[in-house]
């Protein structure tokens, strides 16, 4: 099965959470904040979205952070996904 994001939206695959501090403190499961840090799995095609034209700045595999309250959450088979508006990304990672 595969999603196929419509529009503005974007398909993200959430990155794993730290599971110690940086002084090496191990973090139980429910003490670790959920990263706004994901990879981009899907990307709409962009085009007219509410009346105003939408250019896709995201493509698959970019590594991005979006808004911490942002997206509705979809679990297909063991993985989990979020799905988000193009402008509830905040920034794109580069190495």
């Amino acid at each position: 099965m595969k999603l196929v994001p419509l529009g503005d939206k974007v398909v993200l695959k959430q990155l794993v959470a730290e599971e110690t501090t940086k002084s090496g403190i191990v973090l139980p499961g429910q003490a670790k904040e959920k990263p706004q840090q994901a990879e981009v799995i899907a990307v709409g095609p962009g085009g007219v979205v509410d009346g105003k034209e939408v250019t896709m700045q995201v493509k698959t595999g970019d590594k991005v952070i979006y808004s911490k309250y942002a997206g509705t959450e979809v679990k297909l088979g063991e993985d989990e996904y979020i799905i988000v508006k193009q402008n509830d990304i905040v920034a794109i990672v580069e190495d």
